[in-house]
């Protein structure tokens, strides 16, 4: 089969064998696929693996903590390497250089996608990998349960009025924020809500604090991730003196959400659940 991806096209003589993932978002679509034995190893997590993948996930090599040198990379002897991140094929690490070692490579459809990324494009991910390791019929027994979930969250947010949503990423001077161009936009709309920076046509980008303060946000969204608590995330955006009038600080609504469910991956329906549940808990009892 021939797949064309971000740019690269690429022949596929035969289901790889020896898979490489950086990223968890994208480790965890090759767990969820039942993909396991077909990985030599995997790097960069930013928390912790679902229990339904942990036992799979153990079973294999963590080659890095973080992305590894070229030369880690290739001593792990891969016929495939899977980013979540351009920055994945960064550093020595690019995918012409790969290809010269006779090693394929795939990038998340999101790091290169048109905006706006939605639930398509998830399943879109989902089918093309499988289609790659030869298991189509697992994709679609996979978007099944996920989709069952979406439904499920859509028909119990049916009508509600959207929560005006800002999502804090991390920022000090300045707030890095859920643009409209990422999958991060859809989850708010699904879960029933509507991203203040949704005109920002990236997935991330900064704002100012003065900005986010005009569109009087009724809710935050904090993503959870990296050395700084959420805890710590509040009690910065609670004493930030340019959000004293904001609604959602005066109310201290905060919804709190992983990183790594907000990217294009298998917990993504996971996400849109978990978010709505906390902006609109009355229609989930």
């Amino acid at each position: 089969m021939t797949v064309g991806n971000c740019g690269v096209e690429t022949v596929y003589e035969r289901p790889p064998e020896r898979a490489v993932t950086l990223n968890q978002h994208v480790t965890e679509i090759m767990l969820a696929l039942g993909l396991e034995n077909s990985m030599v190893g995997t790097g960069y997590l930013d928390d912790e693996i679902p229990p339904a993948y942990r036992e799979a996930y153990d079973g294999i090599e963590v080659i890095a903590d973080e992305y590894p040198s070229y030369e880690t990379l290739l001593a792990a002897e891969p016929d495939f390497v899977y980013g979540g991140f351009a920055s994945t094929f960064e550093e020595g690490r690019g995918r012409d250089a790969l290809a010269g070692a006779g090693i394929d490579s795939y990038l998340s459809l999101e790091a290169c996608a048109e905006p706006p990324v939605t639930v398509d494009l998830m399943d879109r991910e989902i089918r093309t990998v499988a289609e790659v390791f030869g298991v189509p019929r697992r994709a679609e027994k996979l978007l099944g349960e996920l989709h069952g979930t979406l439904d499920g969250v859509r028909d119990a947010v049916a009508g509600v009025e959207a929560a005006e949503v800002f999502v804090y990423d991390s920022g000090d001077k300045t707030a890095f924020t859920a643009g409209g161009g990422g999958i991060g936009n859809e989850i708010i709309e699904l879960a029933g809500g509507a991203n203040v920076f949704a005109g920002l046509g990236k997935p991330f980008g900064d704002v100012s604090f003065e900005q986010v303060a005009a569109r009087a946000p009724d809710a935050i969204v904090v993503y959870d991730y990296g050395d700084r608590s959420v805890a710590d995330k509040k009690r910065f955006l609670l004493s930030h003196p340019a959000l004293q009038d904001v609604p959602a600080i005066r109310n201290e609504r905060f919804a709190v959400l992983p990183l790594s469910s907000t990217v294009l991956g298998v917990r993504v329906p996971e996400a849109v659940d978990s978010l709505a549940r906390q902006l609109h808990p009355d229609r989930f009892r």
